[in-house]
C-alpha cells in the first residue's frame, strides 16, 4: 500500500506543468551546451509577478540537484524542467514556445492563465446574509484595490444567486473593466461567496470619465 502511495505522489510531483515545445527544447539545449556543467542543468521556469494583464516570468539554467522539495521536476526529451511549487498553478497548461514571428527571437511562454487584476484578496471572514457578504467583500477587500486605480465597484443587488455590480470612477468606461471585473471582481465573489453562481455588470458604460463602449 505504502508503495502506491508514494507511486501516485511521485507521479503528481513530476507532472508536466509547462508544456515545452521541440522548437523551444532546441533553443534551450543550444544554450545549455555552451555552459561547462551543462549534463547538470535543468530549466527553471518561475512566475516572479504580474504586468497588466500577463504574468512576468525569469528562466534560468540552474543544478538540477539544487531543485527544492516541492519544486515540478520532469524530463522533456532529454531537458529537464524545473517549476517552483509557488509558480505551478500560474503555469499550468502554459507552453513555452519560439515567437511566432523568427526574426524576434528568444522564447516566449504563451500562458492561458491570467493574475487577478486586483491582487492577492487575502482570507476575509464574511458574515450576514448573502448582501451583507458581497458588501463586506468590497468594501474591505476588492474597493482597496480598485482604488489604486482610482476605480470603485459598487453593489447594486441580489436576484436569487446572481449578484449585480456597477464599476465607477476610473473603471466606469474603462476599456480594461470588463477584465476587472470577469477576472478580479467576479473570481473574488465566487471563491469568497460559494452560494453566489454569476456576478453581473450593472454599469451604464456610455457615461463616465472615459465612456469606451459609447
Amino acid at each position: 500500500m505504502s508503495n502506491a502511495v508514494d507511486s501516485a505522489a511521485e507521479t503528481e510531483a513530476t507532472a508536466e506543468v509547462l508544456i515545452v515545445t521541440d522548437a523551444a527544447r532546441t533553443v534551450v539545449d543550444e544554450i545549455k551546451a555552451k555552459e561547462d556543467d551543462h549534463e547538470s542543468l535543468g530549466l527553471r521556469v518561475e512566475v516572479t509577478g504580474a504586468n497588466g494583464v500577463d504574468y512576468t516570468y525569469d528562466l534560468s539554467l540552474e543544478p538540477v540537484s539544487e531543485a527544492a522539495d516541492d519544486d515540478h521536476v520532469y524530463d522533456r526529451e532529454g531537458l529537464v524542467v524545473i517549476v517552483p511549487a509557488n509558480s505551478a498553478e500560474q503555469l499550468s497548461g502554459a507552453t513555452l514556445d519560439i515567437p511566432s514571428t523568427p526574426a524576434q527571437g528568444g522564447l516566449v511562454i504563451r500562458n492561458p492563465n491570467r493574475p487577478s487584476p486586483l491582487g492577492d484578496m487575502g482570507q476575509l471572514e464574511l458574515v450576514g446574509d448573502l448582501a451583507e457578504k458581497v458588501q463586506q467583500l468590497l468594501t474591505e477587500r476588492i474597493n482597496p484595490a480598485l482604488a489604486s486605480h482610482g476605480g470603485v465597484a459598487s453593489f447594486v443587488g441580489v436576484e436569487d444567486d446572481k449578484v449585480f455590480i456597477t464599476m465607477g470612477g476610473g473603471c466606469q468606461g474603462c476599456s480594461m473593466s470588463a477584465a476587472t471585473l470577469q477576472d478580479g471582481i467576479r473570481k473574488a465573489i465566487l471563491e469568497a461567496i460559494p452560494e453566489v453562481t454569476d456576478v453581473i455588470d450593472a454599469t451604464d458604460h456610455q457615461q463616465g470619465e472615459n465612456p469606451y463602449y459609447s
